[in-house]
């Protein structure tokens, strides 16, 4: 169980973009790009305004009935699903790709910040409900990313079986030997294994789509919370943004819009996401490919197919389920379907949301309060120990492996190997020398300032040179920074970004959950660090 539960400004961490840490900064240059600060004054006025743009709700419930047909569907669930009927009633939304048994242990940390923040803002407005949404990106089409994940020191990639098109679409028929490799290493043995195995089975091997495999993963997991999991791949749901599907295709109105801001923010900060002056995607049997226009004509790239106006939109009416968003409209389809009142997401997802705040009030769509996932670094009981016995508390462990190194010297060493002390001795005299020489013959003035920036050169090489010698004789300490660094930073970047959720549920069972519920402060917007 926990040891300790700490956080740190992500300011501080050094793995956020400026961007990031400037939003969460509040900073004057970001307040124009988006409508409400992800704080809880912030959310409080997102709720206020929320009522002011209605949903379909009895369409919502219908397809949520309908695609929750076959799982088992919890109490929480039900009784949320239910409550969506009602125009009290809103949700927080986080979403993400259906990736293989999640991919990422920040697919986890998405939902689980959703979860807490829909119970907090029921207990900051006791008056309204608010239910968490899983909102699966079922379309895109990035298998190399979407099929592999990591299970200790393996990775574990599966190509689809030749299938093409969007990931959620695609079959589970090939996926049995990517899971029986994954069972022979499994373990240790014992109930939570065969509980880990008996789900993973269920998931992908008796459900018949990557989607329906996701969902059910996902509701098994986290349904008891009350999560519901949607999957916008639906004609129904396409339906409620088809005069904005058309006005893509034919006006091509987002690429203006969002270049435009995009133009804005680059004056700042790096633009994530770039608009096409067509945002949609076809969608058909294995094809998910962009649409083009030329001329009068629209084509889908790699294909034959092609429309002539008056063919295209009778396509879209006939299909809309045909027709994909890209990133630059997802939010669109996202916002028109969900009383949604923020929208939690990494922070590739904040700054491509900051892009598009003219967008959502060109389609008068909600613009929810956009809300950094919380980010989690899981110190195991082995690396805590290791950390104690080297003095280095587990905010320190965020500096580079080179500043750990010095600190760690300066406090165990010793022998004082720096020479700041001679560097103001010698300067000193140095400068009376200069003065002297100064007096004698102005012209020698250069050279005795030339001769100070040798000594003070070569008094940086001595003190290289002597950190080098300290380094030695700690040699197995600092050994032991190195590994210890590499283990929570896998390849230099962040746990969440490499890990799999798989060995935590093997040690804790589906008490994972709760442990990482009870860590998570929604409204923090801090980085998370759990110590068993």
């Amino acid at each position: 169980m926990p040891e300790g539960i700490s956080y740190l400004p992500y300011s501080d961490t050094g793995h956020f973009s400026h961007l990031v840490t400037d939003y969460l900064a509040g900073k004057p240059e970001l307040q124009p790009f988006y409508s409400y600060c992800p704080d809880k004054e912030g959310l409080l006025g997102a709720i206020a305004e929320r009522s002011k743009y209605p949903v379909d709700r009895e369409s919502l419930v219908r397809i949520l009935a309908k695609q929750y047909t076959g799982l088992v569907q919890h109490e929480a669930v039900s009784k949320n699903i239910e409550l969506l009927r009602q125009e009290n009633t809103f949700t927080v939304c986080t979403a993400h790709q259906p990736n293989l048994l999640t991919g990422y242990l920040y697919f986890i940390y998405k939902i689980v910040h959703a979860i807490r923040l829909a119970e907090e803002l029921k207990r900051l407005q006791p008056d309204k409900d608010f239910v968490p949404v899983y909102y699966i990106g079922s379309e895109d089409n990035d298998l190399d990313e979407l099929g592999t994940f990591r299970y200790g020191d393996n990775k574990f990639v599966w190509d689809g079986g030749g299938q093409k098109g969007a990931v959620g679409r695609m079959s589970t028929k090939t996926l049995k030997p990517v899971l029986d490799e994954l069972f022979k290493l499994l373990g240790p043995p014992g109930d939570n294994c065969e509980t880990l195995k008996k789900l993973l089975t269920q998931a992908y091997l008796q459900q018949p789509t990557i989607a329906k495999a996701t969902q059910y993963l996902v509701n098994e997991l986290f349904g008891r919370f009350g999560l519901i999991v949607l999957d916008p791949d639906e004609a129904g749901f396409k339906q409620a943004i088809l005069p904005v599907l058309q006005d893509d295709l034919l006006n091509g109105n987002a690429y203006t819009i969002v270049n435009a801001q995009a133009t804005k923010l680059s004056e700042h900060y790096k633009v994530q996401a770039n608009p096409r002056p067509i945002n949609l995607f076809y969608l058909k049997d294995d094809i998910r490919e962009r649409i083009e226009r030329s001329n009068d004509r629209w084509e889908v790239l790699n294909t034959a197919i092609s429309w002539n106006e008056a063919e295209l939109l009778a396509e879209l009416q006939e299909h809309p389920e045909r027709f994909s968003p890209n990133v630059i409209l997802r939010g669109i389809l996202q916002e028109s379907i969900l009383p949604d009142v923020a929208f939690i997401g990494g922070g590739a997802e904040v700054a491509y949301w900051l892009q598009l705040k003219p967008l959502f009030e060109h389609y008068k769509v909600f613009y929810p309060a956009i809300v950094l996932r919380q980010s989690v670094m899981w110190v195991n009981e082995v690396q805590r120990k290791q950390l104690q016995a080297l003095g280095i508390g587990p905010a320190e462990i965020f500096q580079p492996e080179e500043e750990l190194a010095k600190e760690y010297i300066n406090r165990n060493s010793s022998d004082d190997w720096h020479t700041n002390k001679e560097d103001v001795e010698i300067e000193g005299i140095l400068a009376g020398l200069k003065e002297k020489a100064t007096a004698i013959d102005p012209t020698l003035s250069k050279s005795a300032a030339a001769a100070l920036t040798k000594i003070k050169y070569q008094l940086e090489v001595l003190e290289k040179k002597m950190l080098r010698a300290q380094k030695r004789k700690m040699q197995v300490q600092l050994d032991r920074i190195t590994r210890i660094k590499g283990s929570l930073f896998p390849n230099g970047g962040l746990q969440e970004r490499v890990e799999n959720f798989l060995s935590y549920f093997l040690k804790y069972g589906h008490g994972y959950f709760d442990i990482l519920k009870g860590a998570i402060d929604p409204l923090k917007a801090q980085f998370l660090i759990v110590e068993e």
